[in-house]
């Protein structure tokens, strides 16, 4: 056989490629791994690239103007460079202003639209234009965790996502518009993907959902099995499990999307006996109650201060991450100020803050007073020299401390120091701890591994650590 022959029947033979690019938040990522993870099973080869793909699959977010265009500009390159484009995500359930489909209706020449955690239907729509090439039960899934499947981010840490959807109707977000009401996950199912991710070796598990904190709301908290043994569906008991499941690995549970419920006070001695990371990501917004209330928080906010100080007294090494919106419609200069004291006074460790942005779809849009965007803009700003000065104030706190280190870079074994992050730091939203070239010559790092590390300074949003 001819070598020209044989690279026609190689080529005849060669699986179907289909580009792939996930956009927005982690939880969007986590929708883009079932999908990947079932392309992989059915025999798709996938790929960052649009040109010379069969197909190109683009995984959107609607949430907030600049994650929309961001999104209908994807979609438009990849039908430039491709042609043959699948949408699936948030901004696939979004209507333009005359009720029809916002994703075909600018760009009416994509193949399909699905809505967010719709890993069927995006597989029906690949299967209608790009036929699966065999038969899946006759394949494993190469570069996967088992039956946690494949995961997008680094191999050392990885999202856990425990439910879909939101209860609650917050006037900013559209996000139950797009991912439905709450559908907690089955505990058994939970604890059997977090099993095999640490067996395959992640370091750091990142709990997400929309409300962690309401996990197990919609089955009433049913009793479910594990491992042959009964087991609440309720996030105490999940954390619990959670951490018992760590311990043996070495490894961080990390918890995100926490809303301040008094559920949540029970947790906080978990993280004091060190069983899970002494982090909560809780999405404050606000501080003032006239505020909140405009928001229609599900968290009044009144004893928000009160919990968060008893928190600190149940476990002095918590650290607190919160997302605030400033400019929020009717917001006053005093209610403003309200909002400034609160993250002085609660010492909000880590802090992001967005200018109000009227979406699409939103209740708030409605709401009288809207403010000019120079004006909420001008507050963000305001807002974050007040939290960024919180938050390098407590950092110098830990010049000193020898902290336990996980390694995200370390080129070379670390001979020339690298990257990492302590517990206080969640991966892509925190600071991290930039590692200098460890003193010892038998001092090595690897990435995805610990390593002990004095701290020696500050730089901005970062410690600057010495391993040892």
């Amino acid at each position: 056989m001819s070598h020209t022959t044989v690279a026609a029947a190689s080529a005849q033979h060669a699986p179907p490629t289909i580009g792939f690019v996930s956009l927005g938040c982690p939880k969007a990522l986590t929708d883009s791994e079932l999908i990947l993870t079932q392309l992989s099973a059915e025999g798709y080869q996938t790929t960052k690239t649009f040109a010379g793909a069969d197909l190109v699959i683009v995984n959107t977010c609607g949430f907030i103007d600049d994650a929309v265009q961001e999104s209908l500009d994807t979609i438009g390159e990849a039908l430039s460079e491709n042609g043959r484009v699948i949408v699936t995500g948030c901004l696939g359930a979004k209507t333009a202003g005359d009720g029809t489909n916002l994703v075909r209706q600018m760009h009416p020449k994509v193949l399909a639209v699905t809505g967010p955690h719709a890993t069927q239907e995006v597989m029906d729509a690949v299967h209608l234009n790009l036929p699966k090439p065999h038969d899946p039960f006759l394949d494993l899934t190469p570069a996967s965790f088992g039956v946690a499947g494949i995961k997008l981010t680094p191999r050392h840490y990885a999202y856990l996502k425990i439910s879909e959807g939101c209860n609650h109707r917050c006037t900013f977000c559209i996000i139950p518009s797009m991912r439905g009401d709450l559908v907690s996950r089955p505990i058994g199912d939970v604890l059997n993907e977090a099993r095999a991710l640490f067996e395959g070796g992640v370091k750091e598990l990142l709990v997400i959902s929309q409300d962690t904190s309401a996990y197990g709301v919609d089955v009433q908290y049913r009793t479910g099995f594990w491992d042959g043994k009964p087991i609440k569906t309720r996030m105490l008991e999940l954390v619990q499990a959670l951490g018992e499941l760590a311990q043996p690995y070495g490894a961080w549970v990390r918890l995100h999307y926490v809303y301040p419920y008094p559920s949540v006070d029970a947790v906080v001695p978990l993280m004091a006996s060190g069983l899970v990371l002494p982090y909560l990501d809780v999405p404050l917004q606000h501080s003032h109650s006239d505020v909140l209330k405009r928001m229609k928080r599900p968290a009044s906010g009144e004893r928000n201060l009160e919990r968060i100080a008893q928190w600190r007294k149940e476990c002095p090494d918590i650290v607190v991450r919160s997302t605030f919106i400033a400019g929020f419609p009717g917001e006053t200069e005093a209610e403003f100020e309200d909002l400034l004291a609160f993250v002085r006074e609660a010492q909000i460790d880590r802090a992001g803050c967005f200018a109000y942005s009227a979406v699409d779809g939103a209740q708030a849009n409605q709401l009288s007073g809207m403010l000019p965007i120079e004006l909420r803009e001008e507050r963000r700003a305001r807002f974050m020299a007040v939290a960024e000065q919180v938050s390098i104030d407590k950092l110098k706190k830990r010049i000193g401390a020898n902290m336990q280190v996980l390694v995200d870079s370390a080129p070379g074994l670390g001979k020339k120091g690298g990257v990492g992050r302590s517990y206080a730091d969640a991966p892509e939203i925190d600071g991290v701890v930039r590692l200098l070239p460890p003193e010892k010559a038998s001092k090595t790092m690897k990435t995805g591994e610990f390593t002990r590390a004095l701290v020696v300074g500050t730089q901005g949003h970062d410690l600057v650590a010495l391993p040892v």
